[in-house]
Formats: structure tokens, C-alpha cells, sequence
């Protein structure tokens, strides 16, 4: 072959699409030139062509996009995730990693004519920039399980308000008891975000979002860009509005600074009461004692853990602690906190003064969605979230104690994990499953003390309940019933037959035939079955 022939052979050649006249103003069409599919755009007086391939939505899509005007530059947007593409640079403005390749066009004799190659080649795809606000539980769970799925999908940046790496919540109580040591209940220790090339800001809180410029900046004045923004921000503990409550020496019960400051007026000091008889406080409590301080727990409500037992279930457990020294007084309202340099006492509404040298607010927690909001996202009592645990922007999602989902806030720790493994999916872009909120169990060990519920236990006319009660064993079981279906339990002292009631609550199954041995166990078979 000559010289000049091999120069023709190289040069791209101009491919005929169709009439001008073919195509609808302001629109577009796909070709396909060779084995690509190329999106041919009509606007105003000239012809613009790109590739047809969405990268973000992984489809030949765009050539059924919208075409505008972005700050005078002319794009199309993706019908599917809209992302804004370049029709001159094929440049998508929200995320430049996702560049798509453009290709010469031009309009002759009225036909639209492209040149067979692309101008630029489409550019490599490079890790994406995941963001997460916040270190705690549901925040890590979520990024083990992205890591599971997509271990080199992002590069991953971690914000945290804690000045280390995860641990383990739930096992703050046997930290301030004393049962466990510090290392015992680190999850994630510094190494661990190195090993697996994570950037870790600890103790250095975001305090703002940059949605437009998807950008976030900490207390430290840390800017760092991201692709994806995940907010796990969890719960804020709450504080009474009562006179005295920003006195030293009263507190919080919900994080390891929190328990070596109890742990230091343990050690000086005598006399502690906890306000709140929930679990939380009971621990609180009896980890005080242990710790050799005289304890009183100040309760609003006529019985304790008033939202996992039955009245008869908190009276057996208030007999049980009180015979081990803690101290009730309940129902009783707070009035306020005495006190000049520290906390010397509080004062309950009917005029009573209990003494104390510490005092515990253990009264509930609360989504902290002041970050969420005040970047404009959609929040109520959360961070609204829909069921792949997306908020109101696509670019960010939620999980933990923070959301809201379909009404409801979350406070145990199954569903965090259920939401971790769905966002993470998500988030690794192979999501399937939605999330839906569950009905959970409460199997907990108070004290020393295990208690189990599950499903619906309130009195109901409509609804009987089977009662079985042991003294001599400390063993109460109350099992509700209505149309034949267990729809609540409440078990204190002996809860191995926990999860069976759990699995006939939800799956609603007809015990008539079970109603003699219900409340002695599960029988063989459903053993036996439970075990494979």
C-alpha cells in the first residue's frame, strides 16, 4: 500500500447519521458509528455528539436527556441520576472522574455527518471519595461492610467527635462496673483504619457541609471533597431543663469520657443518685455501686424499664436491686439541682431534697441532626431517609441513631447493623434489597438479672395473657394472645425460650395446639429445628 493510501487508511472517515431535519430541536438522538452508540445533539443552530454510555447509571441513556444551559456551558442531563454532561468536553460538572468522549459533527447539505473516532478517549475511572461524619458503631459497620463488597471503590475519609478510633457502646456499662478494660472494648483501633488505607480525623468534628461544592470542613478547618457523604452522627443524651444542670459533677451516660469522669468522683466521692430507671440508668447505678457509692435511682414513671417490662417483670427487678442496696424513689419529678461550686443535692417536685455529690441523667437520647439541618437536608425528629437509606440528597446517606425511616428512630443496635448492610450496598452500587423496619427483641442482662420482650405485652381487652410465676426460682413469664398467635412476651429470670417466642410473634402462627406447653418452652422439634 502507498504512502498516501496508508494516510487515507488512518485518517477517521465521516460517518452519515441522518437529516437534520430528522432530529427535533433542543433534543437528541443515538447512532450507532461502528460498535459505538453515540448520542447526536440538535441545539439551536449547531450539532453536538458524545457517547451515548451513562457512566454513573451504567446505561446508553444519554441521548434521552435534557438538554440546557449550565453557567454557559451547553449539557445534556442523564435521565437517570442527572448528572450533567458537557456536550463540548463530554466533562460531567458533578462528578469529573465520569468523563464520557465527544466526537467531531457537522452539518452538510442539510445531513449530520460525525467523524468515526473520538476526540479525547473516555477518561480512566479513579476511586470515588466517600466521606463518613461520625466513628461510632453504625458509622464502622457500614464501612466494613462497603469493604466486604467494594474494597477499592473509595477512598475513604472518617470524621469522628471522639479523640480515638470505634469501641463498642453496649460495653460501657462493664467498663464503669469494672468487668472490662479499655482495650476490651476498642473495635477499631488506630491500625486498623491504616491497614486498610482509611483516613481517620478523630476528635475533630465536622462542622459544616457543603452540598453544592460536595465538600465538608471540621472544627480543625479540614476541607476534604467527597462523591458519596454518609452521616452517622448518632444521639445526643438528654439533659433536663432544670436550674443547676450545668453544675460539676452532673452528667451524662454515654461515652468513655463520660465514664472515666464517673469513675474519678467514684473516687472521692460518696453519695450518687441516677435520674432515669430505664436500663441505661440501672447500669449506670449499678456500676456506681460497685464502685463503692451509695446510689438512689430517681424515676418518673411508677415502674422501672417501663418500655421492655410489664409492671409485675419491674416490680420482681426493683425487689432484686434493692435487696443488693440501691435505693428508688419513684415516680418522682425533678425539680431542680442544688448546688454553688458542685452539686450538692436534688430537689424532686413535691418539696423532697435528696443529697448527692454526683448526679446522672440517664432520661433517653435524641437523633443530633443539627449538622443535617443546617445543610438544608430534610429532617423531622431525624434525618429522613427513604428505604435504600438516602436522604432528600442522592449524593448523601444516613444510618444509625440519627435517621428517621418511615416515622420511626432507632435506639438498638439490630436494626443499625440491617441499615449499615443496605446503605453499604448502595453505597458499592449492587444494592438490591430495601430497608424495612423490623419488629426486634430486647434480650438483656440488667444487672445480673436477664430480661427478655418482644412484640406487643400491653393490656388489651381484646387479648389475654398466659402467666407463668416461679418465687422460688425468681422466674415470671407473661405471654400475650390474641386469635390464637402470641403478639408479646415478657420473660424475667429465664429468657432461654426468648427467641422462640420471638420467631411464633412474627411469624404470626397459630400456637392452639401449643397453648398447654407455651409457657414451659419450645418443644423438641421446634429445638431440633431451630438448631439446623
Amino acid at each position: 500500500m502507498s504512502p498516501s493510501a496508508l494516510a487515507s487508511a488512518a485518517v477517521p472517515r465521516w460517518t452519515r447519521v441522518c437529516a437534520l431535519e430528522d432530529v427535533v430541536p433542543e433534543t437528541g438522538v443515538a447512532a450507532l458509528v461502528g460498535d459505538r452508540q453515540v448520542a447526536v445533539f440538535r441545539v439551536r443552530d449547531a450539532v453536538y455528539a458524545i457517547g451515548n454510555y451513562d457512566p454513573a447509571s451504567s446505561a446508553n441513556v444519554l441521548s434521552r436527556g435534557l438538554v440546557g444551559d449550565v453557567g454557559g456551558e451547553v449539557v445534556v442531563a442523564s435521565p437517570i441520576y442527572k448528572q450533567h454532561y458537557s456536550l463540548v468536553t463530554g466533562r460531567c460538572l458533578e462528578e469529573p472522574e465520569l468523563c464520557v468522549p465527544t466526537y467531531l459533527a457537522r452539518i452538510s447539505e442539510g445531513q449530520i455527518w460525525l467523524r468515526g473516532e473520538p476526540v479525547t478517549q473516555r477518561a480512566r475511572r479513579v476511586k470515588r471519595r466517600l466521606v463518613v461524619i461520625g466513628n461510632g458503631m453504625a458509622a464502622m459497620r457500614a464501612v466494613e461492610e462497603l469493604l466486604e463488597l467494594a474494597p477499592t471503590a473509595y477512598e475513604i475519609t472518617v470524621f469522628g467527635a471522639e479523640p480515638h478510633g470505634g469501641y463498642n457502646r453496649i460495653l460501657l456499662s462493664p467498663l464503669l462496673a469494672g468487668h472490662k478494660r479499655v482495650e476490651e472494648i476498642v473495635t477499631h483501633p488506630s491500625e486498623w483504619y491504616v491497614q486498610r488505607g482509611i483516613t481517620l480525623h478523630s476528635g475533630d468534628p465536622v462542622t459544616h457541609i457543603d452540598r453544592v461544592h460536595r465538600r465538608v470542613r471540621s472544627r480543625r478547618d479540614i476541607e476534604v471533597e467527597y462523591d458519596r457523604l454518609l452521616l452517622a452522627t448518632g444521639s445526643i443524651p438528654v439533659m433536663l431543663p432544670v436550674s443547676g444542670c450545668e453544675l460539676p459533677g452532673v452528667m451524662t451516660f454515654r461515652d468513655l469520657q463520660d465514664v472515666d469522669a464517673m469513675l474519678s468522683a467514684a473516687r472521692i466521692h460518696r453519695r450518687a443518685i441516677i435520674i432515669g430507671g430505664g436500663l441505661l440508668g440501672l447500669e449506670a447505678a449499678h456500676g456506681l455501686q460497685l464502685q463503692g457509692m451509695d446510689v438512689t435511682v430517681v424515676h418518673l414513671c411508677a415502674h422501672l424499664m417501663e418500655r421492655q417490662l410489664d409492671a409485675h417483670a419491674a416490680g420482681l427487678l426493683r425487689a432484686e436491686l434493692e435487696g443488693r442496696g440501691l435505693k428508688f424513689v419513684m415516680p418522682a419529678q425533678t425539680a431542680a439541682i442544688l448546688g454553688q461550686e458542685r452539686v450538692s443535692g436534688l430537689r424532686l417536685a413535691d418539696g423532697a431534697v435528696l443529697p448527692a455529690d454526683l448526679i446522672v441523667m440517664a432520661v433517653g437520647v435524641r437523633p443530633n441532626i443539627e449538622l443535617a439541618r443546617s445543610a438544608g437536608l430534610r429532617c423531622d425528629r431525624g434525618i429522613l431517609v427513604d428505604d435504600t437509606l438516602a436522604t432528600y440528597d442522592p449524593a448523601i446517606y444516613a444510618v444509625g441513631e440519627c435517621v428517621q425511616h418511615r416515622d420511626s428512630t432507632f435506639g438498638l443496635v439490630a436494626p443499625l447493623w440491617d441499615q449499615a448492610r443496605v446503605c453499604a450496598a448502595y453505597l458499592a452500587e449492587c444494592g438490591v434489597r430495601r430497608y424495612r423496619n423490623a419488629q426486634f427483641s430486647t434480650q438483656l442482662k440488667v444487672s445480673g438479672v436477664d430480661v427478655f420482650s418482644a412484640g406487643d405485652y400491653a393490656e388489651n381487652q381484646d387479648a389475654e395473657s398466659l402467666v407463668l410465676r416461679d418465687p422460688g426460682r425468681g422466674v415470671y413469664k407473661r405471654l400475650v394472645l390474641q386469635n390464637n398467635r402470641v403478639r408479646g412476651a415478657v420473660l424475667y429470670g429465664d429468657t432461654r425460650d426468648g427467641a422462640w417466642y420471638f420467631d411464633l410473634i412474627n411469624e404470626g402462627r397459630d400456637v392452639s395446639s401449643l397453648r398447654d406447653q407455651l409457657l414451659f418452652g419450645a418443644p423438641a422439634e421446634a429445638t431440633a429445628s431451630s438448631a439446623r
